[in-house]
């Protein structure tokens, strides 16, 4: 009988994970089920209890749950506990539940192994405060670039968040209207491209040398991508790349395999 696997969200029935995770166990020889699992607003609790009991093996967790499942874990990783956040659980055989989050290094191995940029010494800035941009700090800063900067509508926001990881390396905070410099890559952890948006930051933060890179993905470019390209960005892409490399890492905390990406990647573009 297959292993069971499942993504949990509210709403999820627009989730590509199933799709994604079959294409892994067909293309690496697994043989698991994967579904998406709808849990209600205020029953994720349940919802873990009902799911382990059913013999599932583990768990993607997408929005509203990131945060909510961190009181019903026996274990967490230190990216999970630095994140604030997890989206990867696996059902041990003991009854333990141990929590993960493969967010930053998916968007990490989607820039260095798919884009071949070299995030070392490079000026980056970050755009968001929320979850999203906190899941991706720890994984940006540990390659070493020579400075993160995270703006934010907030500054207070940002301000926080870069005191909270100010010991691994070095990392600023900023409102859009303090951004002067131009910068090797700007990352969007907003979600303001989805509802047609561009943070306000201004224009002189993009050079002909600037990777513009949207966390969000679309069938059609994201707001951000259009404002990056009207403004020359050498280079843009969206965070499909990230959304498959981050279940990668799952599949390989859960199967002990990590599978090839670009064949998924390349499948979901068609």
């Amino acid at each position: 009988m297959s292993d069971k696997y499942a993504v949990i969200g509210n709403p999820i029935a627009h989730s590509k994970s199933p799709l994604i995770h079959h294409a892994f166990a067909k293309e690496s020889d697994q043989s698991i089920a994967y579904t998406a699992e709808l849990i209600p607003l205020d029953g994720i609790e349940a919802g873990l209890d009902t799911l382990q009991q059913k013999g599932f093996k583990g768990l993607n967790v997408t929005v509203p749950f990131k945060e909510q499942v961190w009181q019903s874990l026996t274990d967490k990783s230190e990216r999970a506990t630095l994140a604030g956040a997890v989206n990867t659980i696996v059902f041990n055989d003991d009854g333990s539940r141990y929590g993960d989050n493969t967010d930053g290094v998916g968007l990490c191995l989607d820039l260095t192994q798919n884009h071949g940029i070299d995030l070392a010494n490079k000026r980056i800035l970050l755009l968001g405060a929320g979850g999203a941009a906190r899941g991706v700090i720890q994984p940006l800063l540990a390659f070493q670039p020579a400075q993160l900067t995270i703006a934010n509508r907030t500054l207070r926001k940002a301000q926080t968040l870069a005191a909270l990881f100010n010991h691994l390396g070095p990392i600023r905070a900023a409102s859009f209207e303090q951004l002067t410099d131009n910068f090797d890559l700007i990352i969007n952890a907003t979600s303001a491209s989805l509802r047609g948006d561009v943070p306000p930051i201004p224009s002189a933060s993009i050079s002909s040398q600037t990777f513009c890179y949207d966390m969000m993905y679309s069938n059609t470019d994201t707001a951000f991508i259009q404002w990056a390209k009207k403004h020359q960005a050498v280079k843009t892409s969206d965070g499909l790349g990230m959304l498959v490399e981050q279940a990668a890492e799952s599949f390989r905390l859960w199967r002990g395999i990590k599978p090839n990406t670009q064949t998924v990647i390349d499948l979901l573009r068609q």
